[in-house]
């Protein structure tokens, strides 16, 4: 199984709903992202992506395994994981770049449990956080992609993203929806 791993944080909302609007009903991966919200957000993250997505999208739950063709959300205040076996795993671990749930966290793990079969995202966003993340996805033979700094609402996470490893592409944010697409049918 493919998957691809998506962050992001300020201007995020916008930028994911963007992403997920491009994927058809019978795409072969799994998506897991991390968009940075407020601990105390009332779990409606799920409900307003499923607005713009095909896919069938839902809050990630503790020890749940990932499936084809869903979109998996992490909830407010956790970090969202991957364990081996491809399962997810929710943690109320400290804070990592200051965010609970984290973008770092997330692609790490996921990195170790698919190698070269994920493809990690970084979106618009006021942090750091994820350039680490996708740093391990392409030392572990997975794909970079990036947003271009010039049409994310906020640049500091593109930016970082693409000083922390050699991405495989910079795209502006109507672009990487389709090529994810033509990735998950490869």
């Amino acid at each position: 199984m493919r998957a691809v791993a998506i962050g992001a944080s300020a201007g995020g909302l916008a930028a994911i709903g963007k992403v997920l609007e491009a994927f058809p009903e019978d795409y072969p991966a799994a998506v897991i992202l991390v968009q940075h919200i407020a601990p105390h957000s009332d779990g409606t993250l799920a409900r307003r992506f499923q607005r713009h997505c095909r896919l069938t999208v839902r809050e990630a739950e503790d020890k749940e395994p990932l499936l084809p063709g869903i979109v998996f959300v992490a909830p407010p205040d956790f970090h969202l994981m991957v364990e081996p076996e491809l399962r997810l795993s929710l943690s109320r671990d400290d804070r990592v770049n200051y965010s609970r749930p984290s973008i770092d966290v997330l692609m790490e793990t996921a990195a170790e449990a698919f190698c070269s079969d994920l493809t990690g995202v970084i979106l618009t966003g006021a942090s750091v956080d994820g350039a680490a993340g996708l740093a391990a996805i392409k030392r572990l033979g997975g794909r970079a992609i990036v947003q271009s700094p010039e049409t994310a609402e906020v640049d500091i996470m593109p930016r970082a993203a693409i000083a922390a490893c050699t991405v495989d592409a910079v795209l502006e944010l109507a672009e990487i929806g389709p090529f994810l697409v033509r990735l998950g049918y490869k």
